[in-house]
């Protein structure tokens, strides 16, 4: 029943073909028109509302959400939705904390909203080094997925042939990227959503059909066959085997939750909004169209589990990676006619578009930081058509090494990536953000200790988790240094982030600590409640 040949595999190639034609030539006429830095980084901050509220569903909508937590959806049942909607209390924490500060504050990278508060040229280069290293293990993860799927799509297995799809796809993320600027990235994100919540809503609806309408008629057939009877539908599956699995799950939360709202390629879409009013109306989209796609997923992953089971899914991915293609296969029964080969060709090419277009959002992210970062830190003031073409020299820069990283990680467990990403993202870019945004006597050398110790901390203890080593499905299966008890750093992290934080602004005296509170009162106006609107007349 799940197995793909013949007329999808057909259809999915030339599909796949087309989708990389008609994106790159949007990317190129959508692209800036002129060497101009703000229509670059921002697109002029002329993206609608609908538009930019797309985009960001987009970026939140990545290869992680729909492949990783579609499989702990179908495996785990309950604890795999809690994962989802922790991705949407993510979204939220953005929308009611963080948007509209971002905004007001920003101007094209993170390092703009860390530096109106606290400048220096330490806090630049730290802020762009962080973002870096926060954004690459994600799109290594998501780079490495691109051969990976292909390979299940259209049956070849030749290493050979799953290197060139890696090499293909980088190269096309870095011409997204470079090319396209904020509006190219934008419009394939805006592409990609539609598609994905489209033919998701058509094979949920096939799902649930089949099972009468009910849906729990679906999660009870699901727990049958998952073996794990009742637990199924109850808290804890996840974690089962660890030695704490109730901390575990809080801990994943926790890095999904603040790390999601963080990361560097998100906070960037603030910036392209025209007006605070423009930012709050492009959330409540974003939110909407998360939530109705944690809806697809839910269905998808479980109808997946209920329709073939705990073996057939295990089979092709022992993790579940590929839970979401194999419940949409399955939802078209055992032949597939030639309107259904269709749909399942969408369902193919929106995952496929969903990992290229994540991958290009986190390059463009990377490479306006690098590239405008540095500018910003240099004593002489760099011409804009120069950094122009340093942004775009960046996009490669970046681009080249996890081209590079992702060949090379294609044949291990990615899961101990994507954590990394998420974790420093919760760690040492949420404290800074929240400190630099809100706390008054927040100093310089406490934003450095936040994101230089919350960033070490993370990768300290990520070494000694149990996606690391010490189990058959880590990245070193059959080496053992697994020392931390957790699966994610963030239960210990995250407060170190913030600690270091207090700590470094404890240890600057009263004196520096009240020069930063009168500077804070300088712009708290501007940060909370944006520049002042002009009267007409």
């Amino acid at each position: 029943m799940t197995d793909f040949g013949g007329t999808a595999q057909s259809w999915s190639l030339v599909a796949f073909c087309s989708v990389v034609t008609v994106t790159l030539l949007l990317c190129v006429l959508t692209g800036p028109d002129r060497d101009d830095i703000d229509e670059f980084y921002t697109g002029y901050r002329s993206l609608s509302p609908l538009r930019n509220g797309l985009a960001v569903a987009g970026d939140y909508i990545s290869a992680a959400t729909v492949l990783t937590i579609g499989g702990v959806i179908a495996l785990c049942g309950y604890d795999g939705v809690v994962l989802a909607l922790s991705t949407l209390l993510s979204l939220l924490l953005l929308m009611f904390l963080l948007a509209e500060p971002l905004h007001n504050t920003g101007r094209f990278t993170m390092g703009d909203a860390l530096g109106r508060r606290l400048p220096g040229r330490a806090v630049r280069i730290t802020a762009c080094v962080v973002t870096i290293l926060s954004l690459v293990p994600m799109m290594v993860v998501q780079l490495a997925g691109v051969g990976q799927l292909l390979a299940y799509i259209l049956g070849f297995s030749d290493s050979a042939m799953k290197t060139g799809c890696v090499v293909g796809a980088g190269t096309l993320m870095i011409s997204y990227a470079a090319l396209g600027g904020m509006r190219g990235t934008a419009l394939i994100q805006i592409l990609k959503t539609v598609m994905l919540l489209g033919s998701g809503l058509v094979i949920a609806v096939l799902i649930l059909h089949t099972f009468g309408w009910s849906p729990r008629t679906m999660f009870h057939a699901a727990a049958d066959r998952s073996g794990s009877g009742p637990g199924y539908l109850h808290y804890g599956l996840q974690f089962a085997g660890g030695p704490h699995p109730g901390l575990d799950m809080v801990s994943t939360q926790c890095a999904i939750v603040l790390g999601g709202a963080c990361l560097p390629h998100v906070t960037m879409r603030m910036y392209t909004a025209g007006s605070a009013r423009q930012v709050r109306r492009a959330m409540s989209w974003a939110v909407s169209s998360v939530a109705l796609f944690v809806l697809v997923i839910t269905v998808v992953g479980v109808g997946a589990m209920a329709l073939i089971g705990k073996a057939g899914i295990a089979a092709a991915d022992p993790r579940g990676n590929t839970a979401y293609l194999l419940g949409s296969r399955a939802a078209f029964g055992p032949h597939l006619s030639r309107p259904e080969s269709l749909l399942f060709t969408t369902v193919t090419t929106a995952i496929f578009l969903t990992l290229l277009a994540s991958v290009a959002s986190m390059t463009l992210a990377c490479a306006n930081s690098l590239a405008h970062d540095v500018a910003a830190s240099r004593r002489t003031h760099m011409p804009p058509l120069r950094e122009m073409a340093l942004a775009r020299a960046s996009a490669l820069a970046v681009g080249a090494p996890v081209i590079l990283l992702a060949v090379l990680a294609q044949h291990r467990s990615l899961q101990p990536l994507a954590t990394l990403s998420f974790c420093l993202g919760a760690s040492a870019i949420a404290p800074a953000l929240v400190y630099g945004l809100f706390w008054r006597r927040f100093t310089r050398a406490g934003l450095l200790c936040t994101l230089i110790g919350g960033s070490l901390s993370v990768l300290v203890l990520m070494t000694g988790t149990n996606l690391v080593s010490g189990s058959p499905l880590a990245a070193f299966p059959d080496a053992d240094f697994n020392w931390f008890p957790f699966t994610t750093t963030a239960l210990v992290s995250v407060p170190l982030g913030f600690f270091f934080g207090w700590f470094g602004t404890l240890l600057c005296g009263r004196r520096a600590t009240e020069r930063e509170r009168g500077r804070y009162e300088t712009i708290e106006h501007l940060l909370l409640a944006g520049p002042p609107r002009r009267r007409a007349g």
